[in-house]
């Protein structure tokens, strides 16, 4: 007896619906993986310039803010890219324990945050910046 049909047909009904599923599901994941790679990042954090202290909200929708203004942020290995001014400034990003240093970039020195707590909820009126065309600066 010949099995050749038999496979053939178990092949189209069920081995390719489950690769083609699989394959959707990691088309679907990867922008998502993108953003939750770096959960060490997500919080409210705290910067001090001489006697000024700021706040920075970095969200998992990918949103920050700071002060009145919200940007877009994303993560490529030890990089964190942000759009400002519609084109992405990329900076070297360490995070430990409740530190994040920011250098290079467009900053003459590191910059030390310090996490003082999770991310607050963006407001529904306010809007997330697209993406930015332009690579880094």
């Amino acid at each position: 007896m010949n099995r050749a049909p038999l496979v053939s047909i178990l092949e189209r009904l069920l081995i390719r619906p489950i690769a083609a599923a699989a394959l959707l599901t990691l088309v679907i994941a990867a922008p998502v993986a993108a953003q939750t790679a770096s959960p060490d990042i997500l919080g409210t954090w705290q910067a001090r310039a001489d006697a000024e202290v700021r706040q920075v909200i970095i969200r998992a929708d990918s949103s920050a803010s700071y002060g009145d203004e919200t940007v877009r942020w994303r993560v490529r290995g030890e990089t964190i890219m942000i759009a400002l001014g519609g084109e992405w400034v990329c900076y070297k990003i360490r995070v430990k324990g409740t530190s994040m240093i920011l250098s290079e970039g467009d900053l003459t020195k590191p910059i030390t945050l310090k996490r003082i707590g999770p991310p607050k909820a963006r407001p529904d009126s306010v809007a997330v910046p697209p993406d930015p065309e332009t690579g880094c600066t």
